[in-house]
């Protein structure tokens, strides 16, 4: 049976797929198994692809997400970050749905979404605003300044001999 063998093969594909071996990285790491639990859940987890968005990189340690969101007012929009995690979601309302328009076509998609992405430690939202059916949210990595890389000095000790004065034996 060709199409079931087909089958199998895919389910075994994505099998193989979605497991990792990271043992060779918890030999030499320390605190990586929130990045393996990261890894697993994305394998398993289908992304949607509405809304299109963009993930720009505008310095060393500023982002923006950017989504074309078509349609959704300032007040079908929440943006809400826990932990380490950024959620928007847009939930049309009834009147702002219909109104009093009947479509011959609708193209513009209107139904509900949620985007959920990763924050890395310490990326922080700064800010969001909506215009031309475009939703900006800039993000900003502040590293704390314990955690920056430092310089140490290296002084030199001063050298003090030390006669030890005794007697001769004779």
């Amino acid at each position: 049976m060709p199409g079931q063998m087909a089958g199998e093969a895919l389910t075994l594909l994505k099998e193989n797929v979605e497991m990792f071996d990271l043992t060779p990285l918890y030999r030499s790491s320390v605190g990586f198994d929130r990045l393996a639990q990261m890894l697993g859940e994305a394998a398993s987890v289908d992304a949607p692809s509405y809304p299109p968005y963009n993930i720009e990189r505008l310095s060393d340690n500023e982002y923006r997400i950017t989504m074309a969101i078509a349609g959704f007012a300032e007040s079908d929009l929440s943006i809400e970050v826990k932990e380490n995690a950024l959620s928007i979601a847009g939930n049309k309302t009834a009147e702002t749905q219909m109104g009093d328009s009947k479509f011959l076509h609708q193209g513009i998609a209107a139904r509900s979404f949620e985007r959920r992405f990763q924050l890395a430690d310490h990326v922080k939202v700064v800010g969001a605003e909506l215009e031309n059916g475009l939703l900006h949210v800039v993000l900003k990595r502040e590293v704390p300044e314990t955690m920056k890389p430092r310089q140490i000095k290296i002084g030199t000790a001063k050298a003090t001999q030390k006669t030890i004065e005794g007697k001769k034996a004779a």
